[in-house]
């Protein structure tokens, strides 16, 4: 077994930790690391993700790093577009040369008495295993397995004769030309491929348990093309992004105080554009709050203008079983297809998958609690990055890596060489997210994920602004952080 030795490294090379190192390398520049990726190149869910019409489900003012400007027109990008955004980051920050493709993480070790953590791997293409040890870690592997997404065990699947997709596992060079499609879903995923499929299919419905609040926005800057053009783009970047961060909390608070108000906000959306005599209350109005599960944006209203055209259609109803042509609803409705995409979600998981040992003991997930946002309670010298369910993953993200950076700064300047949150008084807890999602329910269900406090530090607000102010400018000592 090889052993190798770094200051810092950062599991995971997708768009948080292609992030996460140009951080470091800002502002720990002197702090040797590496960037661990079990796949055999960079990108994350952007490389991942190859179904037609892959895209962010939020504005790239946003997505974007808060230190690399998105120029490119398009607010609401394609998969391929981010993609490459994430490699020209990488170019310009140096920070390829510092990946170790292949190399999948199976299990962490702290060692409190060598104030090490050491990562055990296996090589995935060799399967030969390899350790590093570092001094400080961060886990930027994302929420959800990789392996595959969620699939309900629906009725009769054995008895279908067609084809059936996950979306995460979509098959190179798939044809779906002139195909009738089913579409089981309703969240991003779904809304976004429906209209991409119309392109070739012959017809794609959208079957929905029950309706997701979906808007358009439209896919250009909130301001003027000249001002864009004229201005410098570091600026223009800035004025945009700082646009989105108000709306997007904007509306999510209005979501919390004002629901009805909202909802009827919400509603306008598919009102507007879908052709007089659309069934919108049946289809496009759900029973939940906005916010309790998350938006669904549509670039330039392309779901509603497919639907117009008679392209897609959407389904609202409880399937049955599956029969050899496609799907039997319990309300008697047969729904025949030749393609059925199970667009249904991801299997929520943290860290990775990686397992986790303080000292030699493998704590229990379900009793972790977590400090910021990005912390665990007396695991020492690691962050780990999760989005916001409210706001674009990568504002977290920023935020989170350049804490690290804070913290490991921190550490060197008091001449210790550990950073740790502790608590010596019990800490009521709550569940991590407050968010209905089929995903999150799942986990939570399952005793999977670690919990947050009541209170602060040990609750995550869900607040952009709140978290930039605390983490970026507000004192590090609170009476739990420790270094020792």
């Amino acid at each position: 077994m090889k052993k190798n030795h770094v200051d810092v490294i950062i599991m995971g090379a997708g768009l948080s930790g292609i992030g996460a190192a140009c951080h470091l390398q800002r502002k720990c520049p002197d702090k040797s690391y590496i960037v661990i990726e079990a796949r055999n190149s960079m990108g994350g869910t952007w490389d991942l993700f190859r179904y037609p019409g892959i895209r962010s489900d939020s504005d790239m003012y946003t997505l974007g790093y808060n230190f690399k400007p998105w120029t490119n027109p398009k607010v609401i990008a394609d998969g391929p577009s981010i993609l490459s955004y994430i490699k020209e980051t990488a170019i310009d920050y140096k920070v390829e040369d510092k990946i170790k493709y292949n190399t999948k993480a199976t299990e962490i070790r702290w060692s409190t008495k060598e104030s090490l953590w050491m990562v055990n791997c296996i090589n995935t293409k060799t399967n030969e295993s390899v350790a590093y040890t570092c001094n400080f870690l961060e886990s930027c592997l994302g929420y959800y397995k990789y392996e595959k997404g969620y699939t309900p065990d629906f009725n009769g699947m054995d008895k279908y004769k067609g084809t059936i997709i996950h979306p995460q596992l979509w098959p190179e060079n798939f044809d779906y030309t002139n195909k009738e499609v089913i579409v089981i879903g309703s969240g991003a995923t779904a809304v976004t491929l429906v209209p991409a499929l119309t392109d070739k299919a012959k017809h794609v419905t959208m079957l929905q348990r029950s309706p997701t609040y979906v808007v358009s926005v439209p896919n250009k800057s909130l301001f003027p093309k000249k001002m864009n053009e004229l201005l410098p783009a570091e600026l223009m970047y800035t004025i945009n992004r700082t646009a989105h961060v108000g709306i997007s909390m904007l509306q999510y608070s209005l979501s919390r105080a004002q629901p009805e108000m909202m909802k009827k906000f919400f509603i306008k959306s598919p009102t507007k554009e879908l052709s007089n005599g659309y069934d919108v209350a049946t289809h496009f109005t759900p029973k939940y709050n906005p916010w309790d599960e998350r938006l669904c944006v549509v670039p330039e209203a392309d779901l509603f203008k497919a639907i117009n055209k008679g392209k897609a259609s959407v389904v609202t109803g409880q399937i049955d079983t599956f029969t050899k042509e496609g799907i039997l609803l319990q309300n008697g409705e047969v729904l025949k297809a030749d393609i059925i995409i199970t667009a249904t979600g991801l299997e929520l998981q943290m860290i990775g998958g990686v397992k986790i040992f303080i000292d030699g003991i493998e704590p229990n997930p379900n009793d972790a609690i977590v400090y910021k946002g990005m912390m665990i309670k007396d695991v020492p010298n690691f962050v780990f990055v999760v989005g916001y369910t409210n706001a674009s993953w990568t504002l977290k993200a920023d935020l989170a890596s350049s804490y690290f950076c804070r913290l490991i700064n921190e550490t060197e300047k008091q001449h210790k060489k550990i950073f740790v949150a502790k608590s010596d008084k019990p800490i009521e807890t709550e569940p991590l997210m407050d968010f209905k999602s089929g995903y999150v329910q799942r986990a939570i269900r399952s005793g999977n994920l670690p919990k947050q406090g009541t209170k602060a530090p040990w609750k995550l607000k869900q607040n952009y602004i709140y978290d930039a102010l605390t983490l970026n400018y507000g004192k590090i000592k609170d009476g739990y952080l420790k270094f020792v």
